[in-house]
């Protein structure tokens, strides 16, 4: 098992792989990721419309693939959530049609140099890739899938759960003391895989009413830890600069919850004034307030300040 404290510092899990890199969510993400020193690679999760859990931060893929270029006319408007979202939907596509797209980067400051390059891989790829990795690099590279809208999924006949925990299954990962970590915004979710897999939960929080004393106490019912946006551990003021410390770490450590907050950016356009433009400080204060993970795009920038490499 993949733990802080037997590694002396924060995990470092690369988000949606080394997507600081190249585009988020493709086995050479992930791949780079490994090599530049993430403990963990993080497929965010939806199905094809075969009902295959393929890698893709949400089911709309017209923004981080060429679906508009290859199929035209699939395009669709849904309510996604409560949101009114138009695009190309993965539960639109078979594996089959999936697997003819090619990846882009999603945001126009980073590079370009990479669209067109890579395929979408399926969560059972993504796997198979970090089981390579951890032979290759001789160190153990976990996996920490999130389900996006699982309840959507549900409602419309491709539940992510069942395939999620079939691919454990498979290769050999559906135990507590496995590299693997499932996370998900919703909670009933990861209620019900509480009652089906040992594998370790993490409940996401993405503001101040997911984290109060009751929250956390329930979340510690059915969560081994929670992944916190990371504003809830170190708040930001509206002109960049850096509020004081919450209590959060502390609370949920009291509570024997992990602490994984999201997400460590470098971009100018990511990186908060008061860390005066060098993004090394912020990685070292998560650090210094005792988190036991990072999600970040730029794991090579976590390994130099954690002294990994």
């Amino acid at each position: 098992m993949l733990d802080a404290s037997a590694a002396g510092r924060p995990l470092i899990i690369g988000h949606r792989g080394a997507s600081g890199h190249r585009p988020e969510h493709t086995l050479e993400g992930y791949r780079l990721a490994a090599e530049m020193g993430a403990d963990f690679i993080e497929p965010d999760l939806v199905s094809s419309k075969d009902g295959v859990l393929i890698a893709r931060h949400e089911n709309e893929v017209g923004g981080t693939t060429d679906a508009g270029q290859r199929f035209p006319d699939r395009k669709k408007t849904k309510t996604i959530d409560g949101q009114s979202i138009t695009g190309w939907f993965t539960e639109d596509l078979t594996l089959a049609e999936i697997k003819t797209l090619r990846a882009k980067e999603r945001l126009p400051f980073r590079s370009h140099a990479y669209d067109g390059l890579f395929q979408v891989p399926t969560f059972d790829e993504v796997i198979e890739l970090a089981q390579q990795l951890g032979k290759e690099l001789g160190r153990p590279i976990g996996i920490y899938p999130e389900t996006k809208h699982p309840t959507y999924f549900r409602g419309i006949g491709l539940p992510l759960e069942e395939q999620l925990l079939a691919s454990l299954d498979k290769h050999g990962w559906n135990r507590h003391d496995a590299p693997v970590f499932i996370q998900s915004f919703e909670q009933e979710n990861l209620r019900e895989l509480r009652k089906r897999t040992k594998v370790r939960l993490i409940q996401l929080a993405s503001g101040p009413s997911m984290v109060t004393p009751e929250r956390l106490k329930d979340i510690a019912t059915y969560a081994d830890g929670i992944g916190p946006e990371k504003r809830l551990v170190i708040p930001v003021n509206a002109d960049g600069s850096l509020g004081q410390p919450t209590d959060l770490v502390a609370r949920a450590h009291a509570l024997g919850l992990l602490v994984h907050p999201y997400t460590i950016r470098i971009d100018k356009e990511f990186l908060p004034a008061g860390y005066a433009g060098k993004p090394e400080a912020e990685f070292e204060q998560f650090r210094s307030l005792g988190v036991d993970g990072i999600f970040t795009d730029f794991p090579d920038v976590a390994a130099k300040v954690y002294k990994l490499n």
